[in-house]
């Protein structure tokens, strides 16, 4: 702490010092507490995202337990409809195997002769150590595990999601008697559900919509397994900038070797991927959402490296939407404002809108 001129202290440096350590710790704390974080993070957003149709049910005259218990049937329903799809897509996938491993054998002989006629020698016996079939099974027992892993979490996730829209129904109640003056609390709260929830269901409602659109285009040119590369691209359709590029590239790779495709087949495929995620990525998303709801390219890319390093494969596939929460958190009081407006990008809400509440200007620029 120092003094200035004027003989008053200068505390800025002091407590951008504790801020940044206080971060420190706090990245820290998540990173060790990870396996405990992933589920809560994914049961949170996905019970925020199942209050709407709890909501809507309970607006009709359904009372908030029954209509709780019927959204959670009804999402546990198609869940274990598109599990049997996709064991069924990736059971067909495995037998589909040794008929792709033919054709890339075939691949590898031609890339060989080709090399050696360039007068290229490549180590054969070396290769073939890289490529033993007994090495890369040593790697089942592993995936194995992580399968075992995969279902025991999806069962904890479900159970927290279960036991989150039960404990919304009396929440309003419980802040009412832990805060002497709960309504501004309570208002800026609602304010923050209510955008997080439309950013969550208008990036699932997209991200259902490239599902859909890679399905009919993997139908159109004959892909097999299409279920399988849809659900991908739904799920990857959550990380920013190279989820799109990681959807195509197996289904791509997969055609150009399949003993039925072929190279204008997968440039085909490409281009559809190129197709979709552009028309959805870059015209739809942000109209639908609005500039208010938007993040610069360089804070999307970020939070990929960042929130991926914390909580890995998980972090980031929730990198975005980690980052709007706290950009909508943020946004949601007027001392923390300025920083969700360095989050957005160049072209978002006009200065003297930058002192209105999100929902605000989300009507004004949706």
């Amino acid at each position: 702490m120092a003094l200035s001129n004027d003989g008053s202290t200068k505390t800025i440096p002091l407590n951008l010092i504790l801020a940044l350590a206080a971060l420190v710790i706090i990245i820290t704390g998540m990173k060790a507490g990870s396996s405990l974080l992933v589920p809560l993070l994914l049961a949170l957003f996905i019970a925020v995202v199942c209050t709407a149709p709890v909501h809507w049910l309970t607006r009709l005259g359904m009372s908030p337990k029954l209509a709780v218990w019927l959204t959670l049937l009804v999402l546990g329903g198609l869940l274990l409809l598109l599990g049997l799809l996709l064991a069924n897509s990736f059971g067909t996938f495995v037998d589909a195997l040794p008929g792709i491993e033919q054709k890339l054998y075939q691949y590898y002989l031609g890339i060989l002769d080709s090399l050696a006629a360039m007068g290229l020698a490549i180590d054969t016996n070396r290769l073939a150590e890289l490529l033993d079939a007994e090495q890369m099974g040593s790697f089942i027992p592993t995936l194995l595990g992580e399968v075992g892993n995969l279902m025991m979490q999806s069962v904890i996730v479900a159970l927290l999601v279960m036991f989150l829209l039960f404990e919304t129904i009396n929440f309003r109640t419980k802040v009412f008697l832990a805060l002497d003056d709960p309504a501004p609390s309570l208002r800026r709260f609602h304010e923050f559900s209510l955008t997080l929830k439309r950013y969550l269901a208008v990036k699932t409602m997209i991200s259902l919509v490239t599902g859909a659109l890679i399905w009919i285009a993997c139908k159109v040119i004959g892909v097999e397994f299409a279920l399988l590369w849809a659900v991908m691209a739904f799920a990857l359709n959550f990380i920013p900038n190279i989820g799109s590029a990681i959807a195509a590239f197996p289904p791509v790779m997969l055609l150009l070797v399949a003993p039925d495709g072929g190279l204008l087949d997968a440039m085909l495929l490409a281009a559809a991927y190129l197709a979709v995620n552009f028309l959805l990525g870059n015209i739809v998303e942000p109209r639908v959402m609005g500039r208010a709801l938007g993040l610069s390219t360089f804070v999307a890319f970020l939070s990929l490296v960042v929130w991926g390093w914390i909580f890995g494969a998980v972090g980031m596939l929730l990198s975005v939407v980690l980052t709007m929460t706290l950009k909508i958190a943020l946004d949601s009081h007027p001392e923390t404002r300025w920083i969700a407006h360095l989050l957005g990008p160049a072209d978002g809400p006009k200065p003297e809108k930058a002192d209105r509440a999100p929902l605000e200007r989300l009507d004004d620029t949706a």
